[in-house]
């Protein structure tokens, strides 16, 4: 980054070597380029070399073969599927998951570049010489001496070929190759952990082909597997306390953190994933000590390879609630050693913090990261449950327990997980790492708002991080199961967050909110529809899908468009609420974006008008003051299909008439009242959001 340009913390992006996201704006375009990093790394076009993953009929190896070669295709380049004859056909199903998917026509073009071939093992097959194998992602089962071997044989055949293992457990240095290790499900899930010396030109070509690799560093397991491993064996260490069933212990585990670790074991494949599970534990045991020590039914049913959960006629019988002090014993048999198990993480430095908060969100399917989580609690309470853990489970204190690297929970890394902002003087850029709005966001946006004033920046744009947030989905709707009980609760998220989106309007003399990804959704597009500019992807997909949950958008989303809206356009944007179907960028400009284009127009954009330069798009004029006429109905609406949104469509109505027709220093608080009214309807609870709440909290 250049000595001009001062950042709160460092941006995920310059672990790759891609620089800053300030950087991509003031340069107006994104620091690779695709044809060229593919040239790079196979071989110029009409001659490319071949993609090889072996293992490829098995559950990691196909889903790479969809995933990649769904994104070489258009390139040209050869994927080679290497495997056993008599390997288990895991490749036929992802092709009829594509074909439900796209269609037939469209799934065979993306299985066009294809080739299944078999080996022995021992020797490779001499048609793989035809197809010149640049790189070779390795998916075989996780025995090292299996591995090293695997590499001699293709190294002996193709000795410039590059070498990428998706090994959950072995460092680079044991195996002797770099690493990408894919999150679960493999065909859909982007991110990659990878541990290369320096940075290569593979990695910054799984980030321009839109997947997320994220460096971690040389230890056992990387970040994810500490994780996931790690909260499967507390949750069965503290089943085995207290005599809790497996199923009824995942369900608290999903309730206080997010996962289902063990109905995830059982849906990958409870033999395959056990295995998985005991092995990355046992290596970590034996280098870090008896906090990872595999549990004696995780060990048992690594040999047999049981499923965990029982059929689902005999669970009824046992079901119960926590009570008394039970919620704060799980809390310390599970909390109080992922809490170790990430201070472990910290001293060695595996991850930039907010990588490593996103792999727990992302891939473990925490509901706030680790980091985030610990924040929260504060790091004396945090040293306050290992000790309680450790009175629990004595063995574990006796190493890998280091309370001092707890006290960083105050530097910028940390208190900066989901946002960032850099400026440079005169323009500041706000970035957000995390795809949907949640109360660490709010709070995050507004000390990034606070730390550009107080440098006195005037200008500002919003965008993603063009790293790990690659749309926006909107908010958060864990952050509203609270609403549905109280009123109060739902105010007080509406109001709020919609205090910070004004900032955004009333505390810069020019903003632009600048959105790139697939998607902009619901909380998060009126977030951006804030700014004094919306400039946007020609193809990103603009909506508010609250209508469908059903919600009545709390964000100012039914008066703040409308006050940017002419009359002729208003219809519009009650269709876009009414129907909860999205519209591309290009087809919204004028009336919910101000410019749509190119990436590189989009950046350049973005960046004369944060500059006060001529950009060729003009600031449309706000309505502060109290409007009528408002449209009450559109046509071409689709059929409601449900009381339901028949319901919230009147809601809905309502709140634009109501906040559109009070002066927008009124309107906040009127738009609050209607959403959080709304929340505590039988509509909205007997929703997707009740009903994510019910199965998620009530148990």
């Amino acid at each position: 980054m250049a000595s001009s340009v001062h950042a709160m913390r460092t941006s995920t992006l310059e672990t790759l070597g891609l620089g800053s996201v300030f950087e991509i704006f003031q340069r107006g375009r994104l620091p690779v380029d695709t044809d060229a990093l593919v040239d790079k790394v196979f071989g110029p076009a009409g001659s490319r070399g071949a993609l090889v993953i072996s293992g490829a009929s098995g559950i990691v190896g196909a889903g790479k073969v969809l995933q990649l070669g769904a994104r070489l295709q258009p390139y040209g380049v050869p994927i080679v599927g290497l495997d056993f004859p008599n390997a288990p056909d895991g490749l036929s199903p992802k092709f009829n998951a594509l074909v439900s998917t796209f269609g037939r026509d469209r799934a065979a073009e993306m299985f066009s570049n294809v080739i299944r071939l078999n080996y022995d093992g021992k020797t490779l097959p001499a048609a793989l010489a035809h197809f010149r194998p640049k790189v070779l992602v390795e998916a075989i089962p996780e025995i090292l001496e299996v591995k090293k071997a695997h590499y001699a044989m293709f190294r002996a055949a193709y000795p410039e070929i590059e070498i990428r293992s998706v090994t959950s457990g072995f460092p680079s240095r044991e195996l002797g190759v770099g690493i990408a290790h894919p999150a679960f499900p493999h065909e859909i899930n982007k991110i990659y952990e990878t541990v290369e010396q320096t940075s290569s030109d593979i990695n910054r070509l799984l980030w321009a082909l839109g997947l997320v690799p994220m460096p971690v560093s040389d230890h056992w397991s990387f970040v994810l597997d500490v994780l996931f491993c790690g909260v499967t064996n507390a949750s069965l260490r503290y089943a085995g306390a207290t005599n809790v069933p497996y199923w009824k212990v995942d369900k608290f585990v999903r309730k206080y953190f997010g996962p289902n670790p063990l109905r995830a074991h059982d849906a990958i494949g409870a033999k395959g994933a056990n295995f998985l599970t005991w092995s990355c534990l046992h290596h970590l045991h034996a280098n870090y000590g008896d906090l990872f020590e595999p549990t004696e039914d995780l060990t048992e049913r690594k040999d047999t390879g049981q499923n965990w959960y029982p059929p689902n006629h005999f669970r009824p019988l046992v079901d119960f609630a926590m009570a008394g002090d039970d919620e704060e014993v799980f809390q310390t048999w599970v909390g109080g050693a992922l809490i170790q198990m990430t201070a472990l993480m910290l001293v060695e430095q595996r991850s930039h913090l907010t990588q490593m908060n996103a792999i727990g969100e992302l891939c473990a399917q925490f509901r706030q990261g680790v980091l985030a989580s610990i924040r929260s609690l504060g790091a004396e309470k945090a040293i306050a449950r290992v000790k309680a853990y450790h009175a629990l489970h004595p063995a574990a204190a006796s190493s890998a327990w280091h309370p001092a690297v707890l006290e960083r929970i105050n530097t910028p890394e940390w208190q900066q997980l989901y946002v960032n902002a850099e400026h440079d003087g005169t323009v500041g850029v706000i970035s957000l790492s995390r795809e949907s709005y949640s109360h660490d966001v709010d709070a995050e946006l507004n000390r990034a708002i606070d730390w550009l004033k107080a440098a006195k920046i005037e200008r500002v744009i919003l965008s993603g991080d063009f790293h790990l947030s690659t749309q926006m989905v909107g908010a958060d709707t864990t952050a509203f199961f609270p609403a549905l009980d109280k009123v109060e609760a739902g105010q007080s998220v509406s109001e709020g967050w919609s205090r910070t989106s004004r900032r955004l309007h009333d505390e810069f003399t020019v903003s632009v909110g600048v959105i790139t990804g697939k998607r902009c959704l619901g909380g998060m597009l009126e977030l951006m529809t804030h700014c004094h500019f919306v400039v946007a992807l020609d193809s990103t997909q603009l909506g508010f899908p609250e209508v469908t949950l059903p919600v009545v958008p709390g964000m100012e989303g039914c008066h703040w468009p409308f006050r940017k809206a002419t009359r002729g356009q208003q219809p519009k944007l009650l269709s876009l609420l009414l129907g909860g179907r999205p519209v591309a960028a290009a087809q919204a400009t004028g009336w919910l974006v101000d410019f749509a284009g190119s990436m590189d127009a989009v950046l350049s954009t973005a960046w004369n008008l944060a500059n006060g330069k001529d950009a060729g798009v003009s600031r449309r004029a706000f309505e502060s003051g109290a409007m009528s006429g408002l449209p009450t109905d559109v046509a071409g609406l689709p059929a409601a299909g449900s009381q339901a949104t028949t319901v919230a469509r009147k809601a809905i109505v309502d709140t634009v008439v109501a906040s559109c027709g009070v002066p927008v220093a009124e309107a906040l608080a009127v738009q609050a009242l209607h959403s959080a009214k709304f929340m505590v309807t039988d509509a909205c609870t007997r929703g997707v959001v009740g009903g994510e709440y019910a199965k998620t909290m009530k148990v």
